[in-house]
Parts: C-alpha cells; sequence; structure tokens
C-alpha cells in the first residue's frame, strides 16, 4: 500500500491508498478452441465450469470479455502465462491488462 504523509500542527497523519486493479481482457480469434478457452479460465483464472462457459460464449459473441481483474503484476503473469500455455497447444491466444 502506498501512504502519503500529511503533517499539520505537530501531528502526523497517514493516509493509505488502496493499490490499483488491473481488468485481464481476453480477446476472441478464429483459431483458438472454446475447450482451450474454458480450460484458460478454469485452470490460470479459476472460473467455475459454468462461469467459464458464459465467459467463454461473451468473448466468442462480442470479441472480447474481463476474465479477472488484479493487482498489475499478478493481472500480467496471469496474461503471459495463458498465452504461452496457448503458444505451446499452437494456439494464436491473445490477452490485455489494462486500467481498471
Amino acid at each position: 500500500m502506498e501512504q502519503t504523509k500529511t503533517i499539520s500542527n505537530n501531528l502526523t497523519r497517514y493516509k493509505t491508498k488502496e493499490p490499483e486493479q488491473y481488468n485481464v481482457i481476453m480477446h476472441n480469434d478464429d483459431y483458438t478452441t472454446m475447450d482451450f478457452v474454458i480450460k484458460v479460465l478454469v485452470d490460470i483464472f479459476k472460473k467455475q465450469r459454468d462461469e467459464a462457459e458464459r465467459l467463454m460464449m461473451k468473448i466468442h459473441k462480442e470479441g472480447k470479455a474481463v476474465v479477472g481483474r488484479y493487482l498489475f503484476d499478478i493481472a500480467c503473469s496471469k496474461a503471459k502465462y495463458a498465452m504461452t500455455l496457448a503458444r505451446q497447444n499452437g494456439f494464436p491466444l491473445k490477452l490485455t491488462v489494462e486500467k481498471e
């Protein structure tokens, strides 16, 4: 947590600022299978099977969807891990990280 120090009348007050959250966005493509997308959502993003299927259909129909909200480092790690796993399986799956 980031802290801001304010000094007034010999009293020190600290205001804590919550860390910023970042959205992990999964994008649709014409090659990555629906089953693989569901597997990534369940295994990496810890979604329940029914929620993973709902998200997969949203990605398919709308072109993209937010699949998780995390601190910056965690969001980047999950997105990179998902894309690495996709490449290892021959898929061009794309994920991006955006500030909430």
